[in-house]
């Protein structure tokens, strides 16, 4: 039998120091790596993906009017100073990395490469170079989506809209996650956006970035069945967050404690007794108590000094008498 020393030296006989390792050898195995945790797993599988239907086909030309975008392009803001800095690159140089169609009725479909397209339209280019290929409507919705996220990160709000409109292609939502690399809690986190009041949606479809997935879930568990009161309440902690003078991680927070202290106000106007002030047949002021105290209010211009002097008197001597 032989040694332990033996049987180790066998083992190990192929495994040679990192230095004796040659560059081109460690590129070639970074190439594609085996796995890589959640939803980036799954953009890195799509994009090699992308890259195979691309060095598949020969690339050809066709009319930029006769291609339509992805009906599943999560995008709904182009940088257009981006798309600028490429149409010059394009004008300059010309396309140096053909766009990937497939045929749709009489013309094609963008599956990568929007915005390069967008680009030649910009330039008032007619022909663009392209690769087409033949894919079923389930790869093309989440190649959309992965090519974008892939390339440059979309906001929360956008990759909820695209796995809206992705998930019909699926069976079921267990089989969304699953494509995504992600838990189906967070998938239905993504998911809450739709149950957003329109006032929040309306603002996001501008400007995407305003809310986060987490803040988004968050806000949809505050506002569940509450009161029309309750979302006018939100919709003005909204409003802080639009102009930027409240952070979106804190918005779910500031409209439940907004809800509590209305809801506190509205049982202190249930025990309020209000006495109005009348000084020649007009409404002077008003006398009011409630839980929290008597509030006297007198409105401007109803008393001259002389007789302002004579209220304050009065109170203080009633102060100075109970004492």
């Amino acid at each position: 039998m032989s040694s332990l020393r033996d049987r180790m030296m066998a083992k190990t006989a192929d495994v040679r120091a990192t230095r004796d390792i040659k560059l081109d050898e460690q590129a070639e195995r970074n190439k594609t790596p085996l796995t890589a945790p959640g939803m980036a797993g799954a953009l890195h599988q799509a994009q090699l993906r992308i890259s195979e239907l691309e060095k598949a086909g020969l690339p050809t030309e066709v009319k930029v009017s006769d291609i339509v975008p992805n009906p599943w392009q999560p995008r709904q803001v182009f940088s257009e100073g981006k798309l600028t800095q490429l149409a010059e690159s394009i004008r300059e140089s010309g396309l140096v990395q053909p766009i990937v169609v497939r045929r749709k009725d009489a013309g094609y479909q963008i599956v990568a490469g929007e915005r390069r397209w967008r680009a030649h339209k910009m330039i008032e280019k007619e022909i663009i170079k392209v690769f087409v290929v033949d894919l079923s409507d389930e790869e093309m919705a989440m190649l959309a989506l992965v090519e974008n996220v892939a390339r440059e990160d979309l906001s929360d709000y956008e990759i909820s809209r695209s796995i809206r409109r992705t998930e019909k292609e699926f069976p079921n939502r267990k089989r969304v996650a699953e494509a995504l690399g992600i838990s189906r809690s967070e998938l239905y986190r993504f998911l809450s956006f739709a149950e957003l009041p329109d006032f929040v949606i309306q603002d996001l479809d501008v400007q995407p970035r305003l809310l986060g997935a987490h803040a988004a879930q968050n806000v949809v568990s505050v506002l569940r069945d509450q009161s029309a009161r309750a979302f006018e309440l939100a919709n003005e902690a909204w409003a802080k967050v639009v102009a930027g003078d409240l952070d979106q991680t804190k918005l779910a927070r500031t409209i439940k404690q907004a809800i509590e202290e209305d809801g506190k106000l509205d049982h202190n106007v249930s025990d309020r007794k209000i006495d109005k002030i009348f000084a020649g047949g007009n409404q002077a002021g008003s006398i009011t108590r409630d839980s929290v105290g008597l509030t006297v209010k007198i409105r401007a211009g109803m008393l001259t000094e002389e007789k302002e002097r004579q209220v304050r008197e009065l109170i203080t001597q009633l102060f100075t008498s109970a004492a």
